[in-house]
């Protein structure tokens, strides 16, 4: 992969990602959007589904690996990091981007909210427990990145196949529903700075806090995760 096919791959992926995956977040949440209350089913079933748009729109482009703790277990598999700060960066950037749009889809309902907004953009414990919730953040991330390095990679070992995309948008589903209870199941750095940070920015009215205190765990904790799922993948397969 080159390095502008990695970033606009990286950064369009991503992008899309957080728009479809925070755009379900925001049509649950926000008053005066049809799908209001529509619960975690909805969630977690339409952050599967973004991960499967996402992975098939920009898979030959980059790989699509979407997420910083995947980028890192599969550095950690090849032994190759010398693209792992261009994967890292843009998808950053495109978390931002796809927040931004999240906001401008629903820009009428943000304009008309009266509720804190930050579970739209970002995740949160239900029980705020520092080592518990990093634990549940590694736990998750490291079931997500031993699913892909055990199934689906292309001979290059870059990114997903074609039944690895969808493999994987399940397990997305599968996390989601059995181990996003007690964290949000962030799984994903980018995923979570970039939104929070467009979420601090943004002039969203009664938006409360952007949580900076937790806001490490969800970035730690997939970071270590995907370190040890590539440890783990070398020592056992």
């Amino acid at each position: 992969m080159s390095n502008g096919d990695v970033f606009v791959g990286e950064t369009l992926g991503t992008a899309a990602l957080i728009l479809l995956g925070g755009g379900v977040c925001a049509a649950v949440t926000l008053k005066k959007s049809k799908a209001q209350n529509a619960g975690w089913l909805a969630i977690t079933f339409g952050w599967g589904f973004a991960v499967m748009v996402a992975a098939y729109m920009v898979g030959p482009k980059s790989g699509a690996h979407l997420n910083p703790a995947v980028t890192l277990a599969l550095a950690v598999k090849s032994g190759d990091w010398s693209q792992v700060p261009l994967y890292i960066g843009s998808q950053l950037l495109g978390a931002m981007i796809g927040a931004a749009l999240v906001w401008v889809t629903y820009l009428g309902q943000f304009q008309a909210n009266e509720e804190p907004t930050l579970g739209i953009f970002s995740t949160g414990p239900e029980i705020r427990n520092p080592i518990q919730n990093l634990l549940t953040e590694i736990i998750a991330t490291m079931v997500l990145c031993l699913a892909i390095l055990t199934q689906g990679l292309n001979n290059n070992g870059l990114g997903l196949s074609t039944i690895g995309v969808l493999i994987t948008s399940f397990t997305v589903v599968g996390i989601g529903l059995s181990l996003g209870g007690p964290t949000g199941y962030a799984i994903n750095p980018a995923r979570d700075l970039g939104p929070r940070i467009v979420h601090s920015l943004l002039p969203i009215p009664n938006k409360g806090g952007s949580d900076w205190n937790y806001a490490w765990i969800p970035v730690a904790g997939p970071v270590i995760g995907g370190l040890l799922s590539g440890l783990l993948y070398k020592g056992l397969f």
